[in-house]
């Protein structure tokens, strides 16, 4: 039992490792900073300036605001998720099965017990609030809270993947003082810095008898946390009064990830405790977009987002006294995500808004995992803005996701001290609904 427990440590540790490069790299990157600039697919989102929350998207956007202004909102994310063609086996050793020694090749053996009722992510509010204040016509400053990164998968007890993950979250908050400088009425720059803080938690299930019954199984979870320092960077250019370029560069953000790990049997006592360390670094981005003002009311954005998803080539996973644990190739590739919106100033009160994006994910498909089996992605959003005063704006914002199905095929044959393992793969076709609301009052 004592060897059994010490693998399953070292197991755990590895798999929050990966659970952690997955969350960010695996296309769970956050976009929801702005309601208003959600109405069109954020394809502005360095470009188009239309309240507080330009301290996210392009910090030199700042100095050109009129006046001080504040803008919190949030998102309400609710996601389905369809998981069809599973196929989930116990597996042993070929030697044992037959009565013999262990000889290193596993054989499927029986059926994993166990559902997959696919609901697995619970809705999810995503806030933020920012501060915006010209201090002339050319130098600003703003203050922004907001989330970069984050996921949740939360699947049912008896979940049939429930071997390979069946619990993951991960939640990143920043803090962004930003300052901008406007030269002339077509240059201005900004840039800010951001205080990180990071914190997760990963759970899955360990057989404790050959039968895999879920009853009996081993209740296995690390959480971690850490925070970290970064930057962006901004400038703006208007080469006439019609058009706008934006340009905006976030750092990568490092972290060290502290974790208790806590195994549990049926009962509720602890039968393990340890810990785990892992380093993570969230990749820079760059994002790039247009504003062209085509008529007195309509204007059309384009934008493109780079993010430097290749840093997760490995995971390396370090113990308490710093010898490694393991090294797993993730062979990320970098990834863009293209999108195209409008609006329309129907009249001066209300503003019409559409967009729609296209995200492509940057994970291999051969280290795809249940924690977040995410694909390539089309997002659809429609908009619109209200001022029933100079003073006040309520923005509003609903937004379709729907990502391309995705093949998730995993296998371990270190469940039963080395001799038995478990085998899941399925077909996975997850789409999103977000509803975002947000409020501006300006001084």
């Amino acid at each position: 039992m004592h060897n059994k427990f010490n693998k399953l440590t070292w197991a755990v540790a590895i798999a929050a490792a990966a659970f952690a490069s997955q969350a960010s790299a695996g296309g769970y990157q956050i976009n929801e900073q702005s309601v208003s600039g959600q109405g069109y697919g954020h394809a502005g989102r360095s470009s188009n300036v239309n309240d507080a929350t330009i301290v996210f998207g392009n910090p030199a956007g700042m100095s050109f605001l009129d006046r001080a202004q504040v803008t919190a909102g949030g998102t309400y994310l609710n996601v389905n998720s369809d998981i069809k063609n599973v196929q989930a086996q116990r597996t042993l050793d070929a030697g044992v099965a037959q009565g013999g020694a262990p000889v290193g090749m596993q054989v499927p053996v029986s059926e994993i017990p166990g559902g997959n009722e696919g609901d697995m992510v619970p809705g999810t509010l995503v806030p933020f609030a920012f501060y915006a204040q010209p201090v002339n016509e050319r130098l600003a400053f703003g203050f922004g809270v907001y989330a970069p990164f984050g996921a949740k998968t939360d699947y049912e007890n008896d979940f049939q993947g429930r071997y390979f993950g069946d619990y993951t979250e991960v939640r990143v908050i920043s803090a962004q003082p930003t300052v901008s400088y406007r030269f002339n009425d077509q240059w201005a720059v900004g840039a800010g810095v951001t205080y990180n803080r990071i914190n997760g938690e990963l759970r899955r299930q360990l057989p404790s008898e050959p039968s895999f019954n879920s009853s009996a199984d081993i209740d296995s979870r690390v959480d971690g946390d850490d925070d970290g320092w970064g930057y962006n960077l901004g400038v703006i250019f208007q080469p006439v009064p019609e058009t706008t370029l934006g340009l905006t560069y976030r750092s990568k953000v490092s972290y060290t990830l502290t974790g208790d790990f806590r195994a549990f049997d049926p009962m509720g006592n602890v039968v393990r405790a340890d810990d785990a360390n892992l380093d993570l670094t969230t990749p820079e981005t760059v994002n790039l977009s247009v504003t062209q003002q085509m008529s007195d009311n309509l204007k059309l954005m384009f934008g493109a987002s780079w993010a430097r998803w290749s840093r997760f080539d490995q995971i390396l996973v370090t113990g308490s006294q710093g010898d490694t644990i393991t090294q797993e190739t993730q062979n990320y590739s970098n990834a863009w995500a293209y999108s195209v919106g409008g609006e329309y100033q129907l009249n001066p009160q209300l503003a019409l808004r559409a967009g729609v994006t296209i995200d492509t994910t940057p994970t291999d498909d051969e280290f795809r995992s249940v924690r977040i089996p995410s694909d390539d992605r089309r997002i659809f959003s429609i908009g619109a803005g209200w001022s029933p005063t100079d003073d006040l704006t309520l923005d509003f914002a609903y937004s379709y996701l729907s990502e391309r199905s995705t093949f998730v095929s995993q296998e371990r044959d270190d469940l039963l001290q080395g001799v038995g393992g478990a085998t899941y793969s399925a077909d996975y076709k997850n789409e999103a609904h977000g509803f975002g609301a947000q409020l501006t009052y300006r001084f």
